[in-house]
């Protein structure tokens, strides 16, 4: 097998998915080389873009860099640059500072918003199609907003606080969602009544969302009027000013603030590829990801038109479609590589769509006939971001992802309204974990000297009947009451706080039978039992320490969660102390960066560890 050079163009969803299924397939032979060109040193999540746009999440909640995607891929080398041409007669892609030969070519390279040639639409209003451009429509809004709630002039006014939509699409329809949560924010910050504040959709179709299911549809156009949407159907728009918006009947419209979303299109370096191309500027492939013009060139995602059913509208242009063609691509060219016929062919099954309304609401059509909307929907678009992630073996941005959706959003704006997310300082959690961790050393300073020191060699552990040498039988059964040599003549009494005369009650006055074998398996005599003594000992002085002293405290918080369910199961633990659960969860909550060793230390740590297992980040990659 020669050596083959496989260059992918393109960071987006398609491009990362086939780099990583070629580097899979390829991790045991060093003569294949994949090379990944993106203009950017980081993936941009684009599916989330309008949450960045609408001050959901900070603009690095999306942006996941290349380096850290790709660290332990050692077949893949990265390059920040961008591609000008393709040479097809000498196998080159020209980028703007070089030139890279190829054996294989996978062009991922996306999709740009479409203006359809309206007038205006460049200079006076704003599209989604890339990070940078939602930036800069979040300052937009911002501003617009800012300006308007001190205008006094009526029509100014309202020109500036009037936020509208073009375009039902995907991202039009969580763009207004989006708006919608935004809207009372901005009107608070503003000072000024948030019913002045007009959103407005406007559709050139007679319906809105024709991607989804009319039933699913209707759902969310319901919801959008009932949170105050305007929405205007058959409306075309024929161009856009600085501060208002031509209709095709001839009437105006007032907005200083035109988001257009009404459709995209194949980048326009597309059109010097020499490719043949259809609708939109896709280029056309044949049903095994190929471009018509050359088999060794392979195009997917957005940028790819396969025209199964002859009507020139292509297949539809979505993350499924996305991973679909990369896997196409990445089987073919493995037996390409191999030399076998690529019999792999791109199939368009998708097994449903999910559009946000907002950050608590959604429509979804799965399969044949689930329908959801509401909560429900919301998190199934979630698990469908836990499956790129999953697909795409990264935990680092998995465990970002929670935080930045789920744990840390900002003015209760997620699907579980705000209640598991945090923003404010979490002092109120230290007296927990101080208390906590006094528990653990006052306990275990009874065990570690004196008479009844677990350093001895004399067994403390005597729920565990197998090991107390004085038993007739030499073992009970399970389930035989294994606290009768520490029992004692008060009847054990029920509660939840110490009561001054009666005697606590066991969590488990016996051994489940499931645990008591497990445990006889994993302490079988009592060599092993008076190493464990002294082990649990020492882990109890450390988990101890490390809560007083805010070192390692989310670890020695779920060590105590741990210790106390062993010790309950063991028969050896007491409903008067079942409060150490969750006084343990509460201090899980960051309470080590309050006075504690946790403010310096695991900074430092994530930051080295990071750097050294995932390689430190670049603006560019060479």
């Amino acid at each position: 097998m020669s050596d083959s050079n496989i260059v992918v163009v393109g960071g987006g969803f398609g491009g990362i998915y086939t780099v990583k299924n070629l580097a899979k397939k390829f991790k045991k032979n060093s003569g294949v080389k994949i090379t990944l060109i993106d203009k950017n040193s980081y993936m941009t999540y684009m599916t989330e873009l309008y949450e960045v746009a609408a001050d959901r999440v900070d603009a690095d909640a999306i942006q996941y860099d290349l380096q850290k995607l790709f660290c332990h891929r050692k077949n893949v080398n990265i390059v920040t640059d961008e591609v000008r041409n393709i040479d097809r007669k000498n196998k080159q892609v020209i980028t703007k500072n070089g030139s890279y030969p190829y054996d294989y070519l996978v062009l991922s390279a996306g999709s740009e918003p479409n203006s359809f040639s309206t007038p205006g639409v460049e200079k006076y209003g704003y599209t989604l199609g890339s990070l940078e451009q939602a930036i800069k429509l979040k300052h937009a809004i911002e501003e617009h907003i800012r300006l308007g709630a001190v205008e006094t002039d009526s029509s100014k006014r309202k020109s500036l606080l009037t936020l509208a939509v073009v375009g039902s699409g995907f991202t039009g329809i969580e763009m207004i969602g989006e708006l919608i949560d935004w809207k009372k924010i901005l009107a608070k910050e503003n000072k000024i009544d948030p019913s002045e504040i007009k959103l407005t959709l406007i559709e050139m179709a007679p319906t809105l969302m024709n991607m989804l299911d009319r039933k699913d549809a209707d759902k969310g156009e319901k919801y959008l009027i009932k949170h105050g949407v305007e929405i205007l159907k058959n409306t075309s728009v024929v161009s856009i000013g600085d501060d208002s918006i031509d209709f095709k009947d001839g009437s105006k419209f007032s907005t200083s603030t035109l988001i257009w979303t009404a459709g995209i299109k194949a980048p326009d370096q597309v059109n010097k590829f020499g490719l043949q191309q259809g609708r939109g500027g896709r280029i056309l492939v044949n049903k095994q990801g190929q471009s018509l013009d050359d088999e060794k060139i392979y195009v997917l995602g957005d940028v790819s038109l396969t025209d199964e059913d002859g009507s020139g509208k292509g297949q539809p242009q979505t993350v499924q479609g996305a991973e679909a063609g990369s896997k196409v691509a990445a089987k073919n060219i493995a037996l390409a590589i191999s030399g076998q016929k690529t019999t792999a062919e791109f199939e368009g099954k998708y097994s449903g769509f999910v559009v946000s309304i907002g950050s608590k609401y959604a429509v979804a059509h799965l399969g044949k006939n689930t329908h959801l909307s509401g909560f429900f929907a919301q998190a199934v678009k979630h698990m469908i971001n836990f499956m790129y992630f999953f697909q795409i073996t990264n935990a680092y941005y998995f465990l970002r992802y929670l935080r930045h959706e789920f744990f840390n959003t900002r003015n209760e704006r997620n699907m579980f309204h705000g209640y598991i997310s945090r923003q404010g300082n979490v002092l109120w959690s230290l007296p927990a974990r101080l208390f906590l961790g006094a528990t653990w050393l006052v306990d275990v300073s009874q065990k570690i000297s004196g008479k009844g020191s677990w350093f001895a060699n004399k067994l403390r552990l005597t729920s565990f009947d197998w090991l107390v040498t004085n038993t007739t039988s030499g073992a009970s059964a399970a389930g035989s009451d294994a606290t009768s040599s520490t029992a004692t003549t008060a009847k054990a009494t029920f509660s939840l706080s110490y009561e001054y005369g009666n005697q606590p009650m066991l969590i488990f006055k016996h051994m489940p039978k499931w645990y008591y074998n497990i445990t006889k398996f994993m302490i079988p005599n009592t060599d092993v039992a008076f190493f464990m003594q002294k082990a649990m000992t020492i882990f109890e002085l450390l988990i101890g320490l490390a809560l007083v002293f805010g070192l390692f405290t989310w670890l020695a918080s779920a060590a105590s969660v741990a210790f106390v369910a062993i010790f309950s199961l063991s028969s050896m633990f007491y409903w008067t102390n079942i409060w150490m659960i969750p006084m343990a969860i509460a201090a899980m909550n960051g309470s080590g960066r309050i006075f504690g060793l946790d403010k310096y230390i695991i900074p430092w740590i994530r930051k080295h560890f990071v750097n050294w297992w995932y390689g430190k980040e670049k603006a560019i990659y060479k």
